[in-house]
C-alpha cells in the first residue's frame, strides 16, 4: 500500500484498522528485516559502486570514476575529478611530482588556486622534443607551482638523450641528480598512462621512435608506459633500447611514493592501465565510467577460477 500504491500512512491505518504510529513502526520493521529493499538508481550510486570495486580488485587507496554524461567527454570530466582528489589529499607542505601529457596538463589546469608556500613541485621526467606540441613537463610543473604559490624544482634535461653515455653523464650532474631524487621522494605524484598500440605510442614519444622500434618494443611485451618507462601486461618493467637514454625517476620509485594519482581513460588504454595497476605503479586511479567497467570486466576474465 505504501510503496506500490502511494497510500499515506494515515490512509493505510484507516484501511486496516491500526493506528498511524503502528503503521509507521511496521514500515520501519519491514526495512530493518529486509522485507523491503530500496535501490537507488542514480548514476552517482553506480559510479561509487565502480570505485569500490576498483579499490578492492586492484588494492588501490582511492578511485574516482567520472559519470558518463551525454554533453561532456571524459577529457572534460576526468581531469576535474583528478584535480578534486589531489586537492583533498595533498597537504600544504607536500613534495609533489608531475609527469607530462594531456591528461596531466588538464588535471593541473583544474586544480584550485592555493597559498602553499611550503610545498614544492619537482619535475618527474625530462622535457619533450622542441618540435613536440604537447604541453611539456616543465610547463605543467611551472603551472602547478603557480597555482599553489609554491616553489618549483626543474629538471634541466631532455626526456630522451641521443646516446646512453650522454644520458649517464647527465644523471651524474648534481642539479639533475637532485631533481630526480626529489621526484622519487615525493609525497604525491600525478601521472598519465601511455599505451603501446600496433605501431603507435603516446604522443610524448613523438620524434624519439619510429615504427620498427615500436614493433621491437611490442615483441618484448610492452603494452604501456608510465613516467617514460615501458611495462608489460603483468606490470613488469620492459628494458627497451630507450631505457638507457631516458631521463626520468626510477620506475620502482613510484611504488614508494605514498600517493600516485593515475589519470587515464579510453578503450585503447585498458591494457596499459591494467598493467600499471597490476604492477603497483598507481595507488589511485581517476577514470571514466566506461573505462572502469571495461577494466573490471578484464579483471574478471583474468581472475583465477575457484
Amino acid at each position: 500500500m505504501y510503496y506500490m500504491h502511494d497510500m499515506t500512512q494515515a490512509q493505510i491505518a484507516a484501511s486496516i484498522g491500526y493506528s498511524r504510529p503502528t503503521v509507521s513502526r511496521l514500515l520501519q520493521e519491514a526495512r530493518d528485516e529486509g522485507i523491503v529493499h530500496i535501490d537507488i538508481g542514480h548514476v552517482l550510486e553506480r559510479v561509487m559502486t565502480l570505485e569500490n570495486r576498483l579499490i578492492d580488485c586492484f588494492g588501490l587507496k582511492y578511485a574516482r570514476v567520472a559519470p558518463s554524461f551525454s554533453d561532456q567527454t571524459p577529457s572534460e570530466t576526468v581531469p576535474e575529478y583528478a584535480a578534486t582528489l589531489f586537492s583533498e589529499k595533498a597537504q600544504e607542505d607536500s613534495l609533489i611530482t608531475v609527469s607530462n601529457g594531456r591528461a596531466v596538463a588538464a588535471t593541473v589546469r583544474n586544480i584550485p588556486i592555493r597559498n602553499w608556500p611550503k610545498a614544492n613541485v619537482a619535475q618527474m621526467v625530462g622535457a619533450l622534443s622542441p618540435s613536440n606540441h604537447m604541453t611539456d613537463s616543465p610547463d605543467i610543473c611551472h603551472l602547478l607551482a603557480n597555482r599553489l604559490n609554491c616553489t618549483f624544482t626543474p629538471l634541466h634535461a631532455p626526456m630522451i638523450m641521443s646516446a646512453p653515455s650522454i644520458a649517464a653523464a647527465m644523471r651524474r650532474e648534481p642539479q639533475i641528480a637532485t631533481s630526480l631524487a626529489l621526484g622519487g621522494g615525493a609525497d604525491v605524484a600525478i601521472e598519465g598512462v601511455g599505451a603501446v598500440i600496433n605501431n603507435h605510442l603516446s604522443p610524448v614519444f613523438d620524434n624519439y621512435v619510429d615504427a620498427p622500434m615500436i614493433r621491437r618494443m611490442r615483441d618484448l611485451g610492452a603494452v604501456g608506459t608510465v613516467c617514460g618507462h615501458f611495462i608489460d601486461a603483468q606490470g613488469n618493467h620492459v628494458h627497451t633500447e630507450l631505457c638507457v637514454r631516458t631521463i626520468s625517476i626510477d620506475i620502482e620509485r613510484l611504488k614508494h611514493i605514498p600517493l600516485v594519482i593515475g589519470v587515464a581513460w579510453g578503450k585503447q588504454k585498458i591494457e596499459a592501465i591494467r598493467a600499471c595497476l597490476v604492477g603497483g605503479y598507481l595507488s589511485a586511479l581517476v577514470t571514466d565510467q566506461s573505462t572502469a567497467e571495461l577494466l573490471l570486466a578484464k579483471y574478471q576474465q583474468s581472475a583465477p577460477r575457484r
